[in-house]
């Protein structure tokens, strides 16, 4: 019984990642880059990381910090 709950287990996790990614609209890459001094460098660099995930490359993907305050 534990083999087959294991089992079931595993095939939950397998199927429910899976290697789609939702990628920014032109929309929310322009919102986020609003913040920054070079506006158009970072659309251009946003755009690209967008573009090169669609074709399946790894790209690094920056992390904000939002402050409860």
């Amino acid at each position: 019984m534990k083999l087959v709950l294991n089992f079931f287990m595993f095939l939950l996790a397998f199927f429910s990642f899976s290697n789609k990614s939702l990628s920014l609209t032109n929309y929310q890459i322009k919102r986020f880059c609003a913040k920054e001094k070079r506006v158009s460098l970072c659309i251009k660099n946003l755009q690209e990381k967008r573009s090169d995930l669609q074709k399946g490359k790894l790209i690094e993907i920056p992390v904000t910090l939002k402050n409860g305050n």
